[in-house]
């Protein structure tokens, strides 16, 4: 698998190209936990977002599909006591509905054959009034990085700007979306809404 096999090199090549916007991201997204929230992370990767999180939130599941981000995942989580990592898959989750009070799912929605059942299943999980954080890189198409990752066979299935990321959401039905941009090499933005 793909991300497996770049585990090792995935946080040299985000830190170096893209280490400002990943900082500023992983930073507002960090500042939208509470310390009460019991939280799901979706496509944790190596674990940039979850070393964020961790610290904020009561309790952190934090999960991915490829093996080698998630080895790489519990090493950095290892000091937190309050984080589960976990194998798993965004458009079919184990939990039960409502289990969390927030969920996170960063840089994955460009990957995916079926977004609107990943969409669909971070709402089932989340306990209604909760929050849903979808960060996602924009503008990426243009990126020297993203063009070697999906030469690499990154698989990406779409790109998006500021406009056509708020589109996508309108689209799936999704109302009342706060965006947030996170400028850097490749910008990040962040869809922010509440669980209805």
């Amino acid at each position: 698998m793909f991300w497996s096999k770049i585990s090792g090199v995935y946080d040299l090549v985000e830190n170096i190209y893209n280490g400002k916007t990943n900082a500023r991201t992983t930073d507002y997204v960090a500042s939208l936990m509470d310390k009460d929230d019991k939280v799901l992370e979706c496509a944790c990767g190596t674990g940039m977002f979850s070393v964020k999180i961790a610290p904020c939130v009561k309790r952190l599941t934090a999960t991915d599909f490829a093996d080698g981000m998630l080895k790489r995942a519990k090493k950095k989580c290892s000091k937190f006591s309050n984080v589960l990592i976990e194998s798993g898959d965004i458009t079919a989750l184990k939990y039960e509905d409502n289990s969390f009070d927030k969920a996170v799912a960063a840089n994955v929605i460009h990957l995916l054959d079926d977004p609107k059942k990943a969409i669909d299943e971070l709402k089932r999980v989340v306990k209604p009034g909760g929050t849903i954080v979808i960060p996602t890189y924009i503008h990426f198409q243009r990126s020297v990085a993203a063009n070697v990752f999906d030469k690499a066979g990154a698989g990406f299935k779409r790109h998006f700007d500021e406009d056509n990321y708020k589109e996508f959401f309108r689209e799936l039905g999704v109302g009342n979306v706060r965006y947030k941009v996170c400028e850097g090499r490749m910008s990040c933005d962040v869809a922010v809404f509440e669980n209805i």
